[in-house]
């Protein structure tokens, strides 16, 4: 059987850590909380089932803090938690199956976590698999009877075990907030998050987010170091951006950046509250059946399915065409993503 340590870090986490930790204690070795500032009673529930506790200096980064937590296991696997999680009795049993058959050579075990789209962020999928458990010291095999080479690829286990993710609140403010931070201080973004920022202001940002947003994607349009997925995603933000400012010229430039890179759903969304609210309706309808049903999201998956359904449930009620308008707030309404 494996030895796993639990590592986790918090922050005013008092009213979840007690369930999540009640839900996976009796099965870790070990169990290393890392606090890094909390103000409430996060340390004292912590102390009831370690003494393990220590504290981190929050340096605006979670990576950071994440490793310092790793760097304190002994354990042969490290599992990561955050404290909104919980595993459910079958879930448990699983784990603890998990424990008792996992093979020496695998490195990461990836997990479900489940109940995503409740609450919003960055999430497209109401269950996707993650990396949760990981071998704390990896080996490293010399490999083939010629032309040997040393395996570089982690080996992963997709597990059935899934994890509920119960959070209490959206996070948006506080993830945003950070990339806002990074880049006035002119740090740069990854592709992964580039993406990760459009996804989160699509998914949950409200206007004043867009408007913030828009000289940084303005910015990664001109960047030549970027994909056309990125530029794409970026044109996305300024359009809407541009639209809550009433800009029309400034709208259609990045709007049609979009288009000529075979669109998506969001900017088609976006082409159709713009013709809305210029009362061309007829235009209107073509921009929101066009990403209901000929193009895919890239962002919000909601922008390809209940989004345009309610679009275009407003066009034909304000047409006065009451049962196209009744037709498509039904369909809004049972929408559903896969």
């Amino acid at each position: 059987m494996i030895t796993v340590s639990l590592c986790m870090i918090v922050k005013n986490e008092e009213r979840v850590l007690a369930r999540c930790l009640d839900s996976v204690a009796d099965l870790m070795d070990e169990i290393i909380i890392v606090d890094t500032g909390s103000s409430d009673k996060t340390k004292e529930i912590a102390a009831r089932y370690t003494d393990k506790i220590y504290d981190f200096e929050w340096v605006q980064d979670f990576a950071a803090a994440r490793n310092f937590a790793f760097s304190k296991a002994e354990m042969e696997y490290i599992y990561s938690a955050d404290a909104d999680e919980v595993l459910d009795e079958e879930n448990r049993k699983a784990f603890r199956q998990l424990k008792e058959t996992l093979l020496p050579e695998i490195d990461i075990v990836q997990m479900y976590y489940e109940n995503q789209l409740e609450y919003g962020t960055i999430y497209n999928f109401d269950k996707e698999l993650r990396p949760k458990l990981f071998k704390r010291l990896r080996t490293f095999t010399w490999m083939e009877p010629i032309h040997e080479q040393v395996l570089l690829e982690p080996v992963i286990y997709d597990s059935d075990i899934s994890i509920q993710h119960m959070p209490q609140d959206n996070h948006k403010d506080r993830d945003l907030a950070s990339f806002r931070r990074i880049v006035a201080s002119g740090g740069y973004l990854s592709k992964r998050l580039h993406n990760i920022y459009a996804k989160e202001l699509f998914i949950s940002g409200d206007d004043q987010d867009f408007l913030d947003a828009a000289t940084f994607f303005e910015t990664s349009c001109l960047d030549t170091e970027r994909s056309l997925e990125e530029i794409k995603e970026a044109a996305c933000v300024v359009a809407r951006a541009a639209r809550l400012k009433k800009d029309g010229e400034r709208f259609l430039k990045y709007a049609l950046k979009v288009v000529a890179c075979e669109g998506c759903a969001e900017i088609c969304c976006e082409l159709g509250e713009y013709f809305l609210e210029r009362q061309d309706l007829d235009e209107a309808i073509v921009w929101f059946y066009n990403g209901a049903y000929e193009t895919e999201s890239i962002l919000n998956i909601h922008s390809s399915g209940d989004i345009p359904f309610r679009g275009l449930a407003e066009c034909y009620k304000r047409a006065g065409n009451t049962e196209q308008a009744k037709r498509y707030e039904k369909l809004a309404k049972e929408w559903k993503p896969e």
